[in-house]
């Protein structure tokens, strides 16, 4: 494996390390403290120079032991993230900075990005309201919600979280960043969720049968969107549609899709886009439409009209 490739290999792996940081609802130390005779329990955190105490809960050994499993694989996600610094170290990475456009892009994302997932959410079907979908992505469980929604809501915090990362940002757009990308949404549903599809599918709703798509035309097609004359909405737009209907993996393209383009637009400082609840119904027919040769640029215009947000 070339330098320039485990470059990419790590700064794919801190990105996923943070993101499976993020996902932790305690990052602390354990502490049990006893007050007139109740037990509760709190979690201790350096921040910045001084130690903080954050209240948790009223002490039950269930609780306990979720802290303690908290604080162990925070030990070593943080083990991990060492170890792949000292290896971009000796490759002799360095990190170049970001324009003043791209970080207030980045952080107008984060902002956004509970309404993002729920609207995400809503486009794959999955029946949570905001307040659950909220809950889910700030404690990683809700009641009422069915294990399968849980993990599609908990891929997509962890899929934004990966594009969010400073060397995310930095990184190429490509075929191999949309396939981490699909494997990330897909976790849990299969054993390699960003593998390119290799069997025939259908798409509900549409007389259209996507070929089964051949990696160096995915690659190339890709690559003539990035290259192409165009704006960079226009750029992620295409990437966006491109990615769905050539259905390149078995599941998850829509999810894919959406991230991967926000990927590019935000590297470019271009805002973001997401196809708000409102207009799910609407974009969901012009798709079909799209998909079976029937539309003459209305979805583009739809996309930068209706789902582009820029600040």
């Amino acid at each position: 494996m070339s330098d320039f490739d485990l470059i990419r290999e790590n700064l794919q792996k801190k990105a996923d390390l943070n993101a499976r940081l993020s996902l932790l609802p305690y990052d602390g130390t354990p502490e049990v403290k006893d007050v007139k005779g109740q037990k509760y329990l709190y979690i201790r955190k350096r921040v910045g120079r001084r130690m903080t105490s954050t209240y948790v809960g009223k002490y039950s050994e269930e609780l306990h032991r979720l802290l303690l499993r908290n604080h162990a694989e925070a030990r070593e996600i943080r083990k991990e993230l060492r170890k792949a610094d000292k290896t971009l170290a000796a490759l002799g990475y360095q990190e170049g900075e970001l324009s003043p456009r791209v970080i207030q892009n980045i952080d107008f994302a984060r902002v956004h990005m509970k309404s993002n997932i729920y609207d995400q959410a809503v486009l794959e079907g999955v029946a949570t309201s905001f307040p659950q979908t909220e809950e889910i992505i700030e404690n990683g469980k809700v009641n009422g919600v069915t294990a399968t929604d849980v993990q599609k809501i908990l891929n997509l915090k962890h899929a934004w979280e990966f594009i969010l990362d400073a060397d995310i940002v930095r990184a190429d757009s490509n075929y191999d960043m949309l396939c981490h990308i699909a494997k990330l949404v897909n976790e849990g549903f299969f054993s390699d969720g960003g593998r390119i599809r290799g069997v025939p599918v259908t798409i509900g709703g549409s007389s259209y049968v996507p070929p089964i798509p051949i990696e160096s035309v995915v690659k190339e097609q890709i690559n003539v969107i990035l290259k192409s004359n165009q704006d960079a909405i226009d750029i992620a737009c295409s990437l966006c549609l491109y990615t769905m209907k050539t259905q390149v993996f078995l599941d998850g393209n829509k999810r894919a899709a959406v991230i991967f383009a926000n990927q590019y637009l935000i590297a470019h400082g271009g805002g973001f886009i997401v196809i708000p609840e409102k207009y799910v119904s609407t974009f969901k027919k012009m798709l079909v439409k799209y998909y079976e040769g029937d539309d003459d640029g209305e979805i583009m215009g739809f996309l930068k009209e209706k789902c582009w947000r820029r600040f």
